[in-house]
């Protein structure tokens, strides 16, 4: 199936927190995102927060998507990101008729994803140049 892509809305799902940090680093993925792809991003969270994945539909629809494509921001094929986020939007989806909707596989394992680890450990063990 063949889409157009400025009709393709995608949408970033974390747990989301009570503490506005953890749940404002998504809107940042989102922008980044955005900018990288163009076109129709949002962020939602499962729980604790808005917007949720429903709001977040709603916002890609108004701004013109017929098709949604709900990415769970998880590392790892959990229960949130293979039941919940799927029936999520699912129950979404059912606003809005004539609406296609996918849900992508979570982060996994990704070498990108393993220099990010390895960069961080190094950040913590490397001696500073004083103590050399």
């Amino acid at each position: 199936m063949e889409l157009d892509q400025e009709k393709i809305g995608i949408i970033l799902v974390d747990h989301g927190s009570k503490h506005v940090e953890a749940n404002n680093m998504l809107i940042e993925v989102a922008r980044i995102v955005r900018e990288h792809l163009g076109g129709i991003v949002e962020h939602a969270h499962m729980e604790l927060a808005e917007p949720t994945v429903a709001q977040a539909f709603s916002t890609c629809i108004r701004q013109g998507a017929e098709h949604i494509v709900v990415h769970p921001y998880f590392l790892a094929p959990g229960r949130h990101s293979t039941i919940d986020i799927p029936c999520l939007a699912a129950a979404a989806a059912e606003r809005f008729p004539g609406v296609s909707f996918a849900v992508t596989d979570p982060l996994g394992i990704d070498a990108r994803l393993i220099e990010v680890v390895t960069e961080r450990i190094a950040a913590v063990t490397k001696p500073e140049p004083s103590q050399r």
